[in-house]
């Protein structure tokens, strides 16, 4: 399946440039929306389009409003984790795409997963992917807004 990916503003881009030179197919956030556009906003027409999503606002899975039109949006969404340069989210999450794509063959969304980089000792090694873990699904949505 031909996958159309979604970048948020804060991943800049150079992290867009990095997936499309690996063959990817790049929706940038700011070739549709304002770069003051709301999240609700860009997560709302990712589900209409069916873009799968990169984010590195780690805020949004907290924020109920958000969190909410992710799944009331059908969203796949994948946010990139830890303190990093752009350069080095963009090389990780290139090398950890067969991961993605992975997750995605076997997952149905909505979710919101967590890319993360490599440990420091993996780094070493050049090409090392890093890990991705579902942080949270329809199921587990629907047991905390049932609460």
């Amino acid at each position: 399946m031909a996958y159309t990916f979604f970048t948020d503003r804060d991943l800049g881009r150079k992290v867009p440039d990095a997936l499309a030179a690996a063959g990817y197919r790049v929706e940038r956030h700011d070739d549709h929306f304002d770069p003051l556009a709301l999240d609700t906003t860009w997560i709302r027409e990712a589900g209409k389009r069916g873009w799968i999503s990169f984010s590195h606002n780690r805020d949004i899975r907290y924020r109920t409003q958000e969190r909410d039109m992710v799944m009331r949006a059908g969203v796949s969404l994948f946010l990139l984790i830890g303190h990093a340069t752009h350069d080095d989210l963009a090389r990780n999450l290139v090398q950890t795409m067969p991961k993605v794509l992975n997750l995605l063959a076997r997952r149905q969304p909505p979710f919101i997963a967590k890319v993360y980089r490599p440990s420091p000792v993996e780094a070493v090694s050049e090409g090392k992917p890093g890990r991705v873990e579902v942080w949270l699904d329809r199921e587990r949505w629907r047991e905390i807004v049932d609460r």
